[in-house]
């Protein structure tokens, strides 16, 4: 069984070779760092009103779904997360390989799946009419629906598509659990290859925010931003979250591996641990980032915070405190940008520190509470914070690769 601790010092260096962006901002990497430096921001407070969303930016899926039949059988969400997949197998220059494919380990984080609306409002509207006959319902599940949706399209159908379509079909593993599924992939691939289990691997996680479903769903628990949108640190105190829709996919390898290929790393992924405060009490949240922070113990100086801050309160304010606690450690939030991602929320966070890091700076702050204040040296570590709107805590230290 893989050792999961990767709270020590792990015996083996990992090195991230590849970054796939695809969300609300932009696809690719040139283009997200030039919309991160001009600040900009791709919102939509109409289409779902009263809700906020980041909507997706335009995107070509035949670059890389050549097959049309492959993007039919797809809704939206693994359409994103396929895609970004085969930028980040692009970025880490591997695509196509099938050498290493064939032995790449998968760990995808994943929803519940997207549902069809409009069998589920046709069956709804029948019943509401009072004409359904007995048998009726069972008849349009098998009818309406396609092959691969059963209710809801099953979890581990974004890992299958991507192994369709990429053909990466080493160890597949989804991981569910909205916020900490992200945070499980990357510190789950990390201790595989900290511990010499595996050599390469890719992670990563996808959602489309656009779903009134899923407005619908988190509506239920008053966590949406509604009617006006505000910087996520500037959302007052009863908050709440824009959805987004983004995927972000990581290539992670040894250091042997990739020097063996040529592959020149973006950062190094040094340390991911994890934690579940109970959330019971004011304050349970700051404390379990702090004990999160001794345990990566990253250098006074040099060090900047990207953090997936939701929006949504109590939690975000507790993470708040934790943030000016640590106030020399510049921050910023991907919320702003990006919208909450969910499961791509903790992958997202590390792609930015990876991007930032191989680029000698970070990228400038967006928000006007002050919260986010310039850096003008260059970064040596940025710390990855993932908190869950209603559960678990993550951190990441992703460091520069001189």
């Amino acid at each position: 069984m893989a050792d999961t601790d990767t709270s020590r010092a792990a015996p083996i260096e990992a090195w991230i070779t590849g970054i796939g962006l695809a969300t609300s901002l932009a696809e690719g990497l040139d283009a997200h760092w030039d919309a991160l430096t001009e600040r900009r921001v791709n919102v939509d407070t109409t289409g779902f009103a009263p809700y906020v969303v980041h909507p997706l930016a335009p995107l070509s899926f035949d670059k890389q779904i050549p097959k049309k039949g492959d993007q039919r059988q797809m809704e939206a969400w693994q359409r994103i997360g396929t895609y970004a997949a085969g930028l980040a197998l692009d970025s880490a220059g591997i695509k196509g390989n099938t050498d290493i494919l064939s032995r790449m380990d998968m760990i995808v984080a994943a929803g519940g799946g997207e549902r069809d609306l409009a069998v589920d409002s046709a069956v709804l509207n029948a019943e509401g009419y009072g004409t359904v006959p007995p048998g009726a319902l069972n008849e349009r599940l098998m009818n309406d629906l396609r092959p691969t949706l059963f209710l809801a399209q099953l979890s581990n159908l974004l890992a299958g598509n991507i192994a369709i379509v990429h053909g990466v079909t080493g160890s597949s593993r989804t991981f569910m659990g909205e916020e900490e599924a992200g945070v499980d992939a990357a510190r789950i691939a990390l201790a595989r290859i900290a511990a010499g289990q595996s050599d390469i691997a890719l992670i990563g996680a996808a959602q489309n925010g656009e779903r009134k479903d899923l407005l619908m769903l988190y509506e239920f628990g008053d966590f949406n931003l509604k009617n006006n949108y505000a910087p996520v640190f500037a959302r007052g105190p009863k908050g709440g979250f824009a959805l987004g829709s983004g995927a972000a996919f990581l290539v992670i390898e040894s250091k042997a591996h990739a020097e063996a290929r040529g592959a020149k790393p973006y950062a190094r992924l040094k340390n991911v641990v994890a934690d579940l405060s109970r959330r019971r009490n004011a304050g349970d949240v700051t404390a379990s980032l702090e004990k999160l922070w001794a345990q990566l113990g990253p250098r006074d100086g040099a060090t900047a915070i990207i953090t997936g801050a939701t929006g949504a309160e109590p939690v975000t304010a507790e993470e708040t405190a934790f943030l000016r606690h640590h106030a020399d450690a510049p921050v910023r939030g991907t919320a702003t940008a990006f919208g909450h991602v969910m499961e791509a929320q903790f992958p997202l966070g590390i792609a930015l520190a990876a991007l930032s890091l191989s680029r000698g700076a970070l990228y400038p702050p967006n928000d006007p509470t002050g919260l986010e204040v310039e850096m003008s040296n260059t970064p040596d570590q940025i710390v990855v914070i993932g908190a869950g709107h209603w559960r678990g805590e993550g951190m990441a230290l992703v460091e520069a690769v001189r």
